[in-house]
């Protein structure tokens, strides 16, 4: 596995679990700081499921299929699998996501949320944090890469 790939992994978990802390640390649960009103908030929401809190009290399972989905990536990543900057980058993306939210379930039973965006026309989004970012983006440039393997290589 390439080092660049750490350089983008690590710092991203570490910013996942800082912002995390800081808001255990500052907010308190229940509570929401406006920080653009009518659209943005700081909230501290505990999330036992999966995305958008479905699959509510499943942290265990989510926990244990995080902890396999971990340990493919980082063989896959060594194995090469990832070819293309798009796929690579996007891996070490997923590989931050899972980990921040995997020291989560681990250390406190559940993965700790607090960005709430409030969208026109829909309201409230789904609080999530920076590891859940990380993941949807590494979907984004994963389906990037696959669109991108069809095309044929340019020549120089």
């Amino acid at each position: 596995m390439k080092r660049g790939l750490y350089g983008l992994t690590v710092p991203l978990y570490l910013l996942d679990q800082l912002t995390k802390w800081a808001v255990l640390a500052t907010v308190p649960e229940g509570h929401e700081i406006h920080v653009i009103p009518g659209f943005f908030n700081i909230v501290r929401v505990y999330n036992t499921g999966a995305a958008f809190g479905m699959f509510q009290r499943a942290s265990v399972f989510f926990a244990v299929l995080s902890a396999v989905a971990f340990f493919i990536l980082v063989w896959l990543m060594r194995k090469g699998a990832f070819q293309d900057k798009p796929s690579r980058a996007g891996a070490a993306l997923l590989l931050a996501g899972i980990a921040g939210n995997l020291t989560d379930r681990l250390w406190h039973g559940h993965v700790v949320d607090f960005l709430d965006f409030i969208l026109p026309l829909y309201g409230h989004w789904p609080a999530f944090n920076v590891a859940d970012s990380c993941i949807c983006i590494a979907a984004a440039l994963f389906f990037i890469a696959a669109f991108r393997s069809g095309k044929p290589a340019r020549r120089a």
